[in-house]
């Protein structure tokens, strides 16, 4: 059973993702807040596998309320999906900077959302290809620091660094394995190593890396 804290202060969403997510057999609501300061303290509370968390809220908002349950430091992270409008994606390059797993908008339907809380739950980031080139690339100056350090010091083979390359630009792991002419199992291998050398929980925090070491632009 996949654990669900829901964070919006808006009641009318909160009931409606509490509705949809509560009909789940695999899925359970274990708390519901309105802001971001009551979504940090639930969930050091009722432990759940995953936060769904709104951006734009009073007091402590969901980016500063999304690093203090999942960036970096915290001794035992929980999984964030934020949730935005199109109007407001530059909060998402900030959240996902904040240790956030993914993000969906608030209008896409409830199997996206569904499917957004698995994932996320399951330890994969919530990227899709085309989000990834188009949300992340759209940032990609201002992810990548002026002095980003040169790709000869990172503690990467030349291969991983190919494949953190295509993954950065939004391909998923059966187009890499295509461009590359290896296996899906083979990338997948590549991927779990790049994660682990660079000390990166997800595809999300890889994409950011890479943009921050300017390897991609």
């Amino acid at each position: 059973m996949i654990r669900v804290l829901i964070c919006d202060d808006q009641p009318l969403i909160r009931t409606g993702f509490a509705t949809i997510i509560g009909a789940q057999p695999d899925l359970e609501v274990v708390a519901e807040c309105g802001d971001g300061r009551s979504a940090v303290d639930q969930a050091r509370t009722v432990h759940p596998d995953v936060v769904v968390m709104d951006v734009r809220m009073p007091g402590l908002d969901g980016i500063e309320a999304t690093r203090l349950l999942a960036g970096a430091g915290v001794p035992y992270p929980t999984k964030v999906l934020v949730v935005t409008t199109f109007n407001l994606d530059e909060y998402v390059y900030q959240a996902l900077r904040a240790g956030a797993s993914g993000f969906l908008l608030k209008d896409a339907p409830p199997a996206q959302l569904l499917h957004g809380i698995r994932t996320v739950a399951a330890g994969a980031a919530l990227l899709a290809p085309e989000v990834t080139r188009q949300l992340v690339g759209r940032y990609a100056a201002r992810i990548r620091p002026a002095d980003a350090s040169a790709t000869g010091e990172l503690p990467l083979t030349a291969r991983e660094l190919e494949v953190l390359r295509l993954l950065a630009t939004g391909l998923s792991n059966s187009e890499i394995a295509t461009a590359l002419v290896i296996s899906h199992e083979t990338v997948k291998t590549y991927v779990s190593r790049i994660l682990t050398k660079l000390s990166l929980r997800d595809r999300v925090q890889a994409v950011v890396y890479a943009y921050r070491h300017g390897l991609v632009s």
